[in-house]
């Protein structure tokens, strides 16, 4: 085994899992986009999943998302009808050869046996009639089977299940959810409103969001949104004044337990507020 020192050493070279503690720099406040990670200056709306975007950004993300996925359908479909029109030439094909071999047996074994050879010296055509022997004469060098011809009739089978195995999957039918992978829709995005905080910076990561009913500062705890609102609030204030009598306090709209979403609370340096550690694996010779 190796020692302390070794290993510290191995460890600041690169060699092994790497893992390091993430301090609250690193973490996403809470009412900062998921996408382009700053804080929102325009309209915010969020996802069924309850992560918080600006609308400017997860609108153009949906717009290429959705180009890239036509595309990608387009070249798929292409692909697939490839796959189809080979499998209808082939089809084409073996019905030909069974015509033909339905010929040859109607027509009879020696009609079929019979080959016609011209002379070369052009003063007339000599028929001459050979019977093949292959079909009861198996031992013969002429009725052995050729390699060659043996190979292109195999390679020639088309197996229909294995080119459309080989091809790729084919593309979603909606872009996914940048953060939960989800299938997302335009419709889906729900507007909501964030209060920030006037006059007061907080060092490199901009204003601090408010609760639309208690004024205070929302960073790690649990927040939720009302749907048919728009206001973001502590959940232990929604427990309290919202959640009795299903009406908004700030607006005074009705609403239902479907409109009441659970916001991604953000993190900090602390233990406390989720994962604070990042590894990296690396091979090792153990």
């Amino acid at each position: 085994p190796l020692t302390y020192a070794e290993t510290k050493r191995l460890k600041s070279s690169g060699y092994g899992t790497q893992s390091t503690r993430l301090t609250s720099q690193s973490m996403l406040p809470f009412g900062h986009c998921c996408l382009s990670l700053s804080q929102i200056e325009g309209d915010a709306v969020a996802t069924p999943s309850g992560h918080i975007y600006s609308r400017e950004t997860i609108v153009q993300y949906l717009l290429t998302k959705n180009r890239e996925l036509k595309e990608e359908k387009a070249k798929y479909e292409r692909q697939r009808l490839q796959v189809e029109n080979r499998r209808a030439e082939w089809e084409e094909q073996q019905q030909m050869k069974s015509q033909q071999q339905f010929r040859r047996k109607d027509q009879g074994a020696m009609s079929s046996n019979a080959l016609v050879i011209k002379d070369d010296g052009g003063e007339g055509t000599e028929a001459k009639t050979e019977n093949s022997l292959s079909h009861v004469s198996y031992w013969l060098s002429s009725s052995q089977p050729d390699a060659a011809a043996s190979a292109a009739a195999a390679g020639s089978a088309f197996d229909y299940e294995k080119e459309i195995m080989a091809l790729p999957s084919p593309p979603p039918d909606r872009p996914p959810s940048p953060m939960s992978g989800e299938p997302l829709k335009l419709k889906q995005l729900i507007p909501i409103h964030l209060v920030h905080e006037q006059n007061e910076r907080i060092s490199n990561n901009g204003e601090r969001v408010l609760c639309s009913v208690s004024q205070k500062r929302i960073t790690t705890q649990d927040a939720v949104a009302i749907k048919s609102s728009g206001q973001v609030m502590l959940k232990s204030v929604f427990d309290e004044l919202a959640k009795p009598t299903m009406t908004c306090p700030v607006t005074g709209k009705k609403f239902k337990d479907k409109d009441v979403i659970k916001l991604i609370k953000g993190k900090s340096g602390f233990a406390a507020s989720g994962n604070v550690e990042a590894k990296k694996y690396n091979p090792t010779l153990t």
